[in-house]
C-alpha cells in the first residue's frame, strides 16, 4: 500500500512538471513573454487567494480540534494556573493570527494589478505607527505581568513544613538527595567530588580522604618537577656562574689599594665583593644537593617546557584545592560543624518519591554544563546552573496510581527530563518520579541508606539508633532550610 501511494505521488509530480512544460511551450508559440501577466490571470490569482485563505483557516481549525488538547492532565497545584496562563497566551496568538492572515488574504485579493488603477504611496502615518506600537505594548505588558505573577508563585518562599529535595545533574544523569533527621542538607563542595562521593557532600572522613589523595598527587608532581633534568642542570649552571662572578670580583680588588677596606668599614664590603661567605656556603650546599639528585637516575624526569609548565599549573591548582578544603573545616553551618550536617542525608538514584498533597521545594545543582530539570506533568521547569543553586516549589495533587487510571495506562510513570541539549546522550537523561500517599512516602524514605554510616560496636548500636532516629516530617523545625554549596 505504501509503495502504491509513493508511486501515485511520483506520477503526480511528473504530470504537474509536464503540464508546466506544455504551458511554457504554448506561451512561446503565442509569442507571449513569461513576465507578461494578463488581467484575467491577475483576477484568477486574486480569487485563488480567497480560496486558499478559506482552506488555510479550515485546516487550522481542524488541527486545533484534532490536536489542540495535547497536554496531559496537570498533576500539581500550580499547574492549573500555568495551563490558564498558556491558554490566555494561545487565545491572544490565535486572535492575532486570524486578524493578520485575514487582512493578508483580503488585501491580496482586492488590490491585484489593474492598468486603470495606481497605488497610493505615503512614506509615513502617525496614526498607524501609534496603533501598531501602543496596542502590542499593552498586550505584552499584560502577558508579562501575568507571567511574572505565576512565576513568583512557583519560586516564592516555601512553607515551613515543605519537603526539600535536591536534584543534582551531570552528563547524563540525575541524583536526588533528601535531608536527614536534622532537616538540613549537608554542605557540598566540588573540591570533595570523588567516585564514592559524586555530590561532594562534606564529611570529616571525606575531607580526610580527599586531602590524602590530593597530597599523594601533589607529592608525585613535586617529585617530577624537582627532579626534572633540564631545570636541575640550568639551576646548577646559574649557581656556578654566581660563584664564578663572585670569585672574579674578589680577585680584582686584591690589586688595588686599601680603598676597599675603607669602604668595608663604611658597610660596603658586600657591594664590592658581591657575595657573603654565608651565601657562598648556601650555594655550594645547593650544588652538592643537585649533584646528589642527578645521581638518583631512577627519579630523574625529562620534560619539555610546555609539559613542565602544564605540570606546574596543575600543582598550583591542587595546592589551592587543599587550601579550600581546609577552609571548610572552620565553616559553621547553623551552629553545626560543616561535616556533621551531611552524614544523615539520603542519596537516591534511578527514581525518587514525593507525597501527594505536600509542598515540595526542589533545589537544583549541576556539576558540568547547564541542564534543565523538566517535569511536564507538574508544569515545572528550572535550569540547573554550575556553581549556582536554583529552586522552585510545587505541590503534587495526583498520585502515580491515580494518574494511571486517568491516562488509562498501567505503565504510566511521572518523569524528570533534561530539557536543555547538554550532549550526545541528552535524550536519555531522565529519572522516574513516584507520587504516593504520605504513609507510603515515609516507609520508602526510611528504607533509604544515609550518606555516611559509622561502624559501631553491637553494644552501642541500640543507644546510637535511638539517638539518631529520623524525625517525623511533621516535627521538622519550623524554619525553612537552605542548601549550602561551596563552589
Amino acid at each position: 500500500m505504501k509503495l502504491l501511494i509513493l508511486l501515485v505521488v511520483i506520477v503526480g509530480i511528473v504530470a504537474v512538471s509536464q503540464l508546466a512544460r506544455i504551458y511554457e511551450l504554448t506561451s512561446l508559440l503565442r509569442k507571449k513573454r513569461e513576465e507578461e501577466i494578463s488581467f484575467a490571470d491577475n483576477k484568477m490569482n486574486a480569487k485563488m487567494w480567497l480560496v486558499f485563505g478559506v482552506l488555510f483557516f479550515a485546516g487550522f481549525i481542524w488541527l486545533m480540534i484534532r490536536y489542540g488538547d495535547y497536554q496531559p492532565p496537570s498533576a500539581s497545584a500550580h499547574g492549573e494556573e500555568v495551563d490558564t496562563l498558556m491558554f490566555f497566551n494561545m487565545v491572544i496568538i490565535i486572535i492575532v493570527f486570524f486578524i493578520v492572515n485575514t487582512l493578508l488574504f483580503w488585501f491580496a485579493s482586492k488590490y491585484y494589478y489593474r492598468k486603470d488603477r495606481k497605488a497610493k504611496f505615503f512614506p509615513h502615518d502617525n496614526r498607524l505607527e501609534l496603533i501598531w506600537t501602543v496596542i502590542p505594548s499593552i498586550v505584552l505588558a499584560v502577558i508579562i505581568i501575568y507571567g511574572l505573577r505565576t512565576w513568583n508563585a512557583m519560586t516564592g518562599e516555601a512553607q515551613a513544613d515543605a519537603i526539600q529535595i535536591e536534584l543534582y545533574s551531570k552528563q547524563f544523569d540525575w541524583t536526588a538527595r533528601y535531608a536527614g533527621a536534622d532537616a538540613e542538607f549537608g554542605l557540598a563542595s566540588y573540591n570533595l567530588i570523588t567516585p564514592t562521593n559524586p555530590l561532594g557532600i562534606v564529611t570529616k572522613e571525606r575531607m580526610e580522604e580527599s586531602l590524602t589523595d590530593l597530597q599523594k598527587s601533589i607529592n608525585k608532581l613535586k617529585g617530577e618537577l624537582d627532579y626534572e633534568y633540564g631545570h636541575l642542570m640550568a639551576e646548577k649552571h646559574d649557581l656556578e656562574e654566581q660563584l664564578h662572578e663572585a670569585a672574579h670580583g674578589h680577585h680584582g680588588h686584591d690589586h688595588g689599594d686599601n680603598h676597599g677596606e675603607e669602604h668595608a668599614e663604611e658597610g660596603h664590603d658586600d657591594h664590592h665583593h658581591g657575595m657573603s661567605e654565608e651565601m657562598k656556603t648556601a650555594i655550594n650546599a645547593r650544588i652538592t644537593d643537585i649533584d646528589r639528585m642527578l645521581a638518583e637516575t631512577d627519579k630523574i624526569t625529562r620534560l619539555t617546557d610546555a609539559a613542565y609548565e602544564a605540570k606546574s599549573e596543575k600543582l598550583y591548582r591542587l595546592e589551592r584545592q587543599v587550601e579550600r578544603i581546609a577552609e571548610i573545616d572552620d565553616y559553621d553551618f547553623n551552629g553545626v560543624q560543616a561535616w556533621e550536617a551531611g552524614k544523615d542525608d539520603r542519596i537516591v538514584k534511578g527514581e525518587f518519591h514525593i507525597p501527594v498533597g505536600r509542598e515540595i521545594e526542589f533545589v537544583f545543582r549541576s556539576r558540568d554544563v547547564i541542564h534543565s530539570a523538566y517535569m511536564p506533568h507538574f508544569r515545572a521547569q528550572m535550569n540547573c546552573v554550575p556553581g549556582l543553586p536554583t529552586r522552585f516549589k510545587m505541590t503534587p495533587t495526583i498520585t502515580t496510581d491515580s494518574m494511571r487510571l486517568i491516562m488509562d495506562d498501567e505503565e504510566f510513570d511521572y518523569v524528570l527530563l533534561c530539557n536543555k541539549v547538554c550532549g550526545a546522550a541528552h535524550f536519555n537523561m531522565q529519572m522516574k518520579i513516584v507520587v504516593e500517599t504520605e504513609e507510603q512516602y515515609k516507609d520508602w524514605l526510611e528504607q533509604q541508606d544515609t550518606f555516611y554510616v559509622e561502624e559501631v560496636n553491637q553494644e552501642e548500636a541500640p543507644a546510637l539508633a535511638a539517638q539518631e532516629a529520623p524525625v517525623p516530617v511533621e516535627e521538622v523545625a519550623e524554619e525553612p532550610t537552605e542548601t549550602a554549596s561551596l563552589n
